[in-house]
């Protein structure tokens, strides 16, 4: 009788100790081959771009973006202030124009004006444009473009506060 005690007492123990829902191995769906032994992607910011960071993700930058064309450059009293990028998503077929504002402008800029958007050259349009007012964040994603078919680049803007107007910079011209 005393071990049928301390046997239902161990038992009882341990499933007080295994949560109702784990799971263990072996159970659920198999990742695919690709992401088996893949460690986890950074969504952190990044001059660069990454369109897994938190704000990509918020303007609906397809994950497999990448950069195309060459990096422009945003100027203010001869001084480099962000970088405009622009990126190419071949699963969602969309263009996305990024804007990151460098940490040696924010520093002493207190707050700022920012747009990032796409230029169509056939179309003879900006697209795709987002805006902020008042903002101290670095990363900027436009909307995405369906201008994949069209000669194209990124275009974005900083107007710093007191400034009377923004001063803008482009990527290079890709088709």
């Amino acid at each position: 009788m005393r071990y049928l005690k301390t046997a239902i007492a161990s038992l009882t123990c341990s499933f007080v100790l295994v949560p109702a829902g784990m799971a263990s191995a072996g159970t659920g769906p198999a990742p695919a081959p690709a992401a088996r032994g893949a460690s986890a992607a950074s969504t952190a910011p990044s001059p660069a771009g990454n369109p897994a960071s938190p704000r990509a993700r918020a303007a609906g930058v397809c994950a497999d973006a990448y950069q195309i064309g060459s990096t422009g450059y945003v100027t203010r009293s001869g001084r480099t202030i962000a970088s405009v990028k622009q990126f190419y998503s071949p699963s969602c077929a969309e263009n996305y124009g990024y804007v990151w504002v460098w940490q040696s402008f924010r520093e002493v800029a207190g707050d700022y004006d920012v747009t990032a958007a796409v230029y169509s050259y056939a179309q003879d349009e900006v697209l795709g444009e987002r805006s902020w007012t008042d903002s101290t964040a670095q990363e900027f994603w436009s909307s995405g473009t369906g201008t994949v078919a069209e000669c194209t680049a990124a275009v974005g803007s900083v107007r710093g506060a007191g400034d009377p107007a923004p001063v803008a910079g482009y990527s290079s011209k890709r088709c």
